[in-house]
């Protein structure tokens, strides 16, 4: 089967790809023996990959750290379009690398049997979660008056003004004059 992330082909044999998706929930039975969850969402879908590289093929092995030690400009993790018949069961189309990359040689091949893991990016429940409008914040209030701040003096206020000092009233006439020179 064919791997390819960015156009780049994921060499090696036997190559092997499971795909898993997780899906959140919790216990809502206590101490009961109620069956009864919360569901929490899904999580990004994870492909596992595992294939053999032959020793004499160490270039290949090369390829993969590259690939997989590979960022964005912002430091980030670089996110690889994927081509593969399973993610595209599975509907993944962008991935990244996680949880590592596994290299241990054979007990009998002189090979290394490689192993990791590539998880979803910009899944579809995570796009749907991004479109969905937010919930409008409930203006709350108690009873009573409302208190003013200070400086909201509306044309019913009857507060009179602080005086100010002599410094703050230097200041008060700086901004004005510079206030009407513009």
């Amino acid at each position: 089967m064919t791997l390819l992330l960015d156009g780049a082909k994921v060499q090696g044999t036997n190559q092997k790809v499971t795909a898993s998706l997780r899906i959140e929930s919790d216990d809502l039975s206590g101490q009961t023996s109620n069956s009864d969850t919360a569901h929490k969402g899904f999580k990004p879908k994870t492909l596992t990959v595992s294939l053999l590289i032959r020793f004499r093929d160490e270039s290949q092995l090369r390829d993969l750290m590259r690939l997989a030690e590979a960022t964005e400009s912002g430091g980030q993790l670089k996110t690889y379009r994927i081509v593969n018949d399973t993610a595209a069961a599975f509907g993944v189309r962008q991935v990244q690398f996680s949880d590592g990359v596994s290299a241990r040689e054979d007990d009998v091949l002189c090979a290394w049997r490689i192993q990791f893991t590539l998880a979803e990016k910009l899944s579809n429940p995570e796009r749907v979660e991004t479109r969905r409008a937010g919930k409008a914040v409930a203006q709350q209030s108690a009873p009573g008056q409302a208190v003013a701040t200070a400086g909201a003096g509306g044309a019913d206020s009857t507060e009179q003004p602080t005086a100010l000092t002599g410094f703050e009233a230097t200041l008060k006439k700086l901004d004005s004059y510079l206030g009407n020179s513009s």
